[in-house]
């Protein structure tokens, strides 16, 4: 073990993180299944995957002479938080309720970087960190470091946190001893090591986006399709996407080891609760000014207004409110074609066929989007 590595950890953990694990790097380590899921062409249009698919099997071509792994953890589970029940309000993956982990993390990586050279003597250029952004396997390096394990909903799972993990990790060239498994005679990355018999998060999952235990199809996703995706969302998926309106955390809610999850210190994530107060009618309203305005500093802001109102027409479609009415005709003359077609298609689930009629732009539109 590196002279001072538990006392590095200990540093970390008193950043703020809640979980510190060391892994040693070599070509190929963590890669079971990549190949395979981007052959199937299961990363839909995120062509970042494939393109730095080489990177992230050969730390060494991110890092030249990488050799360890810090894995770090930053749990946001929160008791307090829970969806509404009975009545049409929007539903957002719980990590939204949050200013943006990206940037609240990054400061914390930073200092931690910092430690790395006080407690081990590295030089700045000897590590390099990314907050869930680089091409890195850090869930796969995170079960084989023993943080969790792979679940059948292929997130990481932990014994302490449940599924509530962000991830983050720096590449290092010192060589630091690997922390053990969480079953050490099995294969870290295997999947399901601890689900047993259990299906749930496959069985919960309304778009149906598992083809195998583990396998997750972005294309079926409403993670990707009500955030990655910035164009149409497919007709056959609507529907299920029901009342959310970024992400989905059903796979992960059904998960029976959450009942172990412990809330964090929340020493690094700033809790942004009043989003989940924002009615669907304030949702359908959103000017570009009050985008910016409610959605600063957040995971939000990345899928722009047009995002917001495309998915939040789906949501007034799929609630069967007459009061989401006049909302979605009014966004059935909008700007974008993307806002426009999803208005239609939620308006006709309404029964608002007559007044869509004499809205020409939107029923053009509608063709172009019975493509899809």
């Amino acid at each position: 073990m590196a002279k001072g590595q538990e006392h590095l950890r200990q540093r970390l953990l008193e950043l703020g993180f809640d979980e510190v694990r060391f892994v040693g790097l070599s070509p190929g380590v963590g890669q079971v299944g990549l190949g395979d899921w981007l052959k199937a062409g299961y990363q839909a249009d995120m062509d970042w995957m494939e393109r730095t698919a080489e990177k992230r099997l050969d730390p060494n071509l991110v890092l030249p002479g990488a050799r360890s792994a810090i894995l770090i953890g930053v749990t946001y589970h929160d008791p307090e938080v829970a969806q509404p029940a009975g009545e049409a309000k929007p539903a957002w993956a719980r990590y939204a309720l949050h200013q943006d982990y990206h940037d609240t993390i990054k400061p914390a990586l930073v200092a931690a970087g910092k430690a790395l050279e006080e407690v081990l003597g590295a030089a700045p250029t000897d590590y390099r960190y990314y907050v869930d952004t680089g091409p890195v396997l850090e869930r796969a390096w995170a079960a084989r470091a023993g943080m969790g394990f792979v679940g059948k909903n292929a997130m990481l799972i932990s014994r302490r946190h449940g599924n509530w993990l962000l991830l983050s990790c720096i590449l290092c060239r010192e060589e630091l001893q690997g922390d053990a498994p969480v079953l050490p005679r099995a294969a870290p990355e295997s999947v399901g090591l601890l689900c047993g018999k259990c299906t749930r998060c496959m069985d919960a999952c309304p778009t149906q986006a598992f083809p195998a235990p583990g396998v997750l199809d972005s294309r079926r996703c409403i993670s990707y399709q009500t955030i990655e995706n910035k164009g149409m969302i497919p007709a056959s998926l609507r529907e299920a996407i029901g009342l959310r309106v970024y992400g989905c955390d059903t796979c992960l809610e059904v998960c029976p080891w959450n009942r172990f999850a412990r809330q964090g210190r929340r020493l690094i994530l700033s809790s942004r609760r009043d989003i989940a107060e924002l009615t669907l009618e304030e949702l359908l309203e959103l000017t570009a000014e009050r985008f910016a305005k409610v959605f600063k500093g957040t995971a939000v802001k990345r899928i722009k207004l047009v995002g917001i109102l495309r998915n939040a027409c789906i949501a007034a479609g799929n609630s069967g409110e007459q009061r989401y009415r006049g909302h979605v005709l009014r966004l059935a003359a909008h700007s974008s074609p993307v806002v426009r077609a999803h208005a239609v298609w939620a308006a006709r689930k309404l029964g608002a066929t007559e007044e869509l009629a004499a809205c020409r732009s939107a029923e053009s539109d509608e063709r172009v989007l019975a493509e899809y």
